[in-house]
């Protein structure tokens, strides 16, 4: 008995994916060599400042982002969820960059609120959009294959991270972070179909606006 598995999703589900599987490769490489970092890095640290670290960034994350969720569930349309999910990628971009300059437990501490303002923008503004956005029929699948293709990128990024790390050390993985962060905006920002037409109905070459519309296959 075979057993098949359609893929075929909507195509915002699946540049929302791709978005989400790039950054979150990104983030794979940094997560296994981080406490490591930390230890052989940052002046003076101790198991007790990878903890406060690792504490600080959830802490700020899971606060703001209520906040933001109710911000955007107030707002009509989608032109603000796209701009804050886009605002979300450039602040975790800027927040990799920076843990290159990190070398006192204050600096990174610093670094650890900027990425987490960076997720606490992204995460609720991209959970809004591609959960409007879901196949009426195959929401779990949806779900799941999202799911999916995140536990792949972040395995091969978790893998990937030690070797880079250890062949090219531990700056290579941060900037490597912070170009796939950004190729995770610039994959949302040319994707067809995720901004309003011009007047002539001809999309615009340089993507500037979510469409706002609420779709029909997305059950009410």
């Amino acid at each position: 008995m075979k057993i098949k598995i359609d893929l075929k999703v909507g195509r915002v589900v699946r540049y929302f994916i791709l978005a989400d599987l790039a950054l979150f490769a990104g983030w794979g490489l940094v997560s296994p060599i981080f406490s490591v970092f930390i230890i052989e890095e940052v002046a003076g640290a101790t198991l007790i400042t990878v903890g406060i670290a690792a504490g600080l960034y959830w802490l700020v994350k899971s606060v703001l982002q209520l906040p933001v969720a109710n911000y955007l569930d107030k707002r009509k349309g989608e032109v603000d969820d796209f701009y804050t999910l886009i605002a979300g990628l450039f602040i975790a971009t800027f927040s990799a960059f920076l843990l290159v300059l990190v070398a006192e437990p204050w600096e990174l501490f610093l670094v650890q609120i900027v990425h987490a303002i960076g997720f606490a923008l992204y995460v609720p503004s991209w959970s809004g959009i591609f959960s409007r956005h879901l196949d009426g029929d195959r929401v779990s699948f949806d779900w799941a294959l999202n799911s999916t293709a995140l536990g792949i990128s972040s395995g091969i990024g978790g893998f990937l991270g030690g070797l880079i790390a250890s062949w090219l050390g531990f700056k290579a993985v941060f900037i490597l972070a912070a170009f796939l962060s950004m190729f995770s905006a610039l994959i949302l920002l040319a994707a067809p179909g995720l901004i309003i037409p011009n007047k002539k109905g001809i999309r615009l070459r340089r993507p500037l606006f979510m469409k706002d519309h609420n779709p029909t296959s997305v059950p009410r």
